[in-house]
């Protein structure tokens, strides 16, 4: 019975050390409150952002990390460059970003950056956005930033952009400047090179601001059905005529993704539980595959 005995203890023991040897795990939190004054003339939007962090993390932070997913969609970014030059290259990218023009190309640009109100240092390397902060973010600590910013939609080559394959006006996905993971394993401050993402979940309250012939479709619950109507003509003017306010709350949700198109058209439907459903499409833009507004 001894062997036994003592194969027992060591099974025992190297649980208990595997589960000592587990690091701590927890999860940051954010809430993104921003208002978004789109121009479809230029294709460009001035975004303003509070955003709320919460450091859930054992750890001091001495800087965060934002992603600027729209400047991968410049010439010689790190995504152009490598999608011309790796040997399996993702073939819906090739060189087209090496040709896109300045009015195709995308861009997040920081105009202004405050951490609980004081100015903020920060520099931009492609599309990540490193800020060295003023005090230090305590752990279980709350810390605020706002940030004025500007962005230009690029033609849709990859996820998110304007006028896709099937003539959709405005495809919007990691649109805003987005912080970045903080872990065990430290920042996830990954440049992007259309790969997949790694993100913090969180809150978002957001306001977009468009012409009032777009409908748009979004992350979370749209708080003014009533009040614009979908988007019609019917729509009182909110800042200037023709404009419209769109407001969508989304509450622990990954990101904020959202499209527009004039010829959107809704489906309201109500399950046995009384949750209300809302389906977004346009039939003749969906079978529609080739023609000027429609780049693939």
């Amino acid at each position: 019975m001894k062997p036994y005995i003592f194969i027992i203890i060591l099974f025992q023991s190297f649980i208990s050390f595997v589960i000592t040897a587990q690091p701590e795990r927890w999860q940051q939190a954010v809430k993104y409150d921003m208002t978004i004054d789109f121009d479809t003339q230029k294709h460009q939007y001035d975004g303003f952002q509070v955003l709320q962090y919460s450091n859930n993390s054992p750890d001091t932070l001495d800087k965060v990390f934002y992603h600027l997913y729209f400047n991968a969609f410049q010439p010689n970014s790190m995504m152009d460059v490598r999608s011309r030059t790796i040997p399996d290259p993702d073939k819906r990218i090739g060189d087209r970003i090496e040709k896109l023009e300045p009015d195709e190309q995308g861009f997040i640009q920081v105009n202004s950056l405050k951490m609980n109100g004081k100015k903020v240092a920060y520099k931009i390397v492609g599309t990540i956005l490193e800020v060295k902060l003023n005090e230090p973010i305590l752990p279980n600590s709350n810390t605020t930033f706002e940030m004025n910013f500007k962005g230009q939609v690029p033609v849709q080559i990859r996820r998110s952009g304007r006028f896709n394959s099937e003539g959709i006006e405005y495809s919007m996905a990691q649109w805003y400047p987005k912080m970045c993971n903080y872990d065990y394993q430290g920042w996830h401050a990954n440049p992007y090179i259309a790969r997949e993402f790694y993100g913090i979940w969180g809150d978002f309250d957001v306001k977009i601001n468009l012409p009032s012939k777009y409908v748009i479709a979004a992350t979370g619950i749209l708080q003014n059905t009533s009040e614009i109507g979908f988007g019609y003509s019917n729509v009182e003017p909110k800042h200037k005529p023709d404009i419209t306010t769109w407001h969508f709350i989304a509450k622990n949700v990954h990101d904020f993704v959202w499209a527009a198109d004039p010829d959107y058209r809704q489906i309201v439907h109500k399950n046995n539980e009384g949750v209300t459903v809302r389906y977004f499409f346009n039939q003749e833009k969906a079978q529609l595959k080739t023609g000027k507004r429609c780049l693939k």
